[in-house]
């Protein structure tokens, strides 16, 4: 019984002196210090990128179109405890059906997209997509994997800054993400939906009807860097099979008609 303590106290010496020393090997500091400077170049890689985007595209400022815009976003942020204020929503004029996000929670959303979609719910399903991106810190773990934290961090310092900042703008608008972070940011945005009672089918029907068409215009930069549409269409429509959901629309489909229409008077 005594040679048996002995030892259990023996081993309980050996694991706590093995954790230890262990611990006291990891540069908490160093570890702390990357986190630090990764966050701070996402917040400054997003601004400087959005300041670019600004110099060179046509921003949709009108009171009437932004606000409409955030009402479909509010339905989501509001049944899904998503902090709206957190979030950038930028219109751009642009006849490209494309939305993405861009560090520092920028969001960006072409009007070829709101025009393209027949049905405002799925305008909130690619909305909540961006979103989930968002949310899940897909935006810099896509970079970090494709561009190097090193070279976020040279870029947010002003290190040959325009010219990466172009190539970070480039992977984020027009390349796809890994088709894990694809589907993780895809059933997010249907739960997101489900959750504000908003029917996420229109959402997969959009991804449907674009996969189908036999060449894919220019225009079509959502769906053509989102590969897979037609199996991703499949998999969110049976995700849904045998669930309840209620189809309450945000905007009544007049008020939804009257906001195609002015978005397609800028055109």
């Amino acid at each position: 019984m005594i040679n048996k303590t002995i030892f259990q106290g023996f081993l309980i010496l050996v694991v706590f002196f093995g954790l230890w020393f262990g611990l006291s090997k990891i540069d908490f500091v160093g570890f702390f210090q990357i986190q630090k400077h990764s966050t701070s170049a996402e917040n400054k890689i997003g601004d400087l990128i959005w300041d670019q985007i600004q110099d060179t595209e046509d921003v949709i400022t009108k009171d009437s179109l932004v606000n409409t815009l955030d009402s479909l976003i509010m339905s989501i942020c509001k049944a899904n405890n998503i902090e709206r204020d957190s979030l950038k929503i930028h219109i751009i004029k642009k006849d490209e059906v494309n939305a993405f996000a861009l560090p520092n929670n920028h969001l960006v959303v072409y009007t070829g997209l709101l025009v393209d979609c027949k049905k405002q719910e799925a305008v909130q399903g690619v909305l909540g997509h961006e979103i989930a991106h968002i949310e899940n810190n897909h935006v810099m773990k896509k970079l970090s994997k494709e561009v190097g934290l090193s070279v976020l961090i040279a870029a947010a310092s002003g290190g040959k800054g325009g010219e990466i900042l172009q190539q970070i703008f480039n992977t984020l608008s027009s390349t796809a993400y890994d088709r894990t972070l694809e589907k993780e940011a895809d059933m997010e945005s249907v739960k997101y939906l489900l959750k504000a009672n908003i029917n996420p089918e229109p959402m997969a029907d959009f991804m449907y009807e674009l996969a189908q068409k036999e060449e894919m215009p220019d225009g079509l930069s959502w769906i053509s860097t989102h590969p897979e549409s037609e199996e991703r269409a499949k998999y969110i429509l049976d995700y849904l099979k045998g669930k309840k959901h209620q189809k309450k629309q945000t905007l009544t489909e007049q008020n939804w008609k009257a906001f195609q229409n002015q978005i397609k008077k800028l055109e």
